[in-house]
């Protein structure tokens, strides 16, 4: 069998409990992307202020939504969805039997954020891991995700526009008014970036990789080498 489990990562189900719940109109009212059309999406749960709390992908299996998330997040992004159902009929609970798969190469079901990143889907939580590999992969593609390197930063700093993690036509969702006003300003700060260990601000990095010799940095735009911006960063709008 060959490898692709990615064993640091969880699924979340949604289940309608009603015939007449709307779970994709639920989300739609949450979350950085538009969830109405064509899935899987990469998108974010933020702060009021815009700020990153969580970020996954949306998928769908019949009649329910499945959330692809860290696995060490999940229960918290459960109780969070929680909060916001209030007396909705929705079932949210992580689905054990499930997990995130992956491997490179083109195929059927690119990643959504860039198509190099390779081919991702939902199967059995089953088989051999490639989380080592998947994330010298995603780094040497200049890809960020997760807590530790988006946590608390505002959602177009993580390059979210840039990697179809956000639509600006959807309406409204927690973290709107700030992030769309960056947008139309055209003023990112700041930006996350890949570099090599070596050159790394130590007060500005966010995650520290040794063994691939690379970082993950929070840095003015203006402070951003050519060299550390990856193709698809290139025509982003600068500070």
């Amino acid at each position: 069998m060959t490898a692709t489990l990615l064993i640091d990562r969880a699924v979340i189900r949604l289940s309608p409990l009603d015939d007449v719940e709307d779970l994709r109109g639920f989300l739609q009212g949450l979350v950085t992307n538009d969830v109405s059309g064509a899935l899987p999406v990469w998108a974010a749960l933020l702060t009021p202020q815009g700020k990153v709390l969580f970020d996954f992908m949306v998928w769908a299996e019949g009649v329910d939504l499945l959330i692809d998330c860290e696995a060490d997040q999940a229960e918290a992004l459960v109780k969070r969805l929680s909060l916001y159902r209030l007396r909705r009929k929705i079932a949210i609970a992580t689905d054990p039997a499930l997990g995130v798969h992956w491997q490179p190469g083109d195929g059927p079901v690119p990643d959504p954020r860039l198509a190099a990143l390779g081919q991702r889907w939902i199967g059995y939580a089953e088989g051999d891991s490639v989380t080592e590999a998947w994330r010298a992969h995603r780094l040497s593609l200049g890809v960020c995700e997760g807590h530790v390197e988006l946590a608390d930063l505002l959602w177009l700093e993580c390059n979210a526009a840039e990697l179809n993690g956000v639509s600006f036509t959807k309406g409204c969702y927690v973290g709107q008014e700030n992030t769309a006003r960056m947008n139309w300003r055209q003023k990112i700060n700041r930006r996350l970036v890949v570099v090599p260990l070596g050159e790394s601000d130590a007060k500005r990095q966010r995650a520290a990789y040794a063994d691939l010799g690379l970082a993950v940095d929070h840095l003015r735009v203006e402070d951003i080498r050519p060299e550390w911006m990856p193709q698809w960063m290139q025509s982003a709008p600068a500070g």
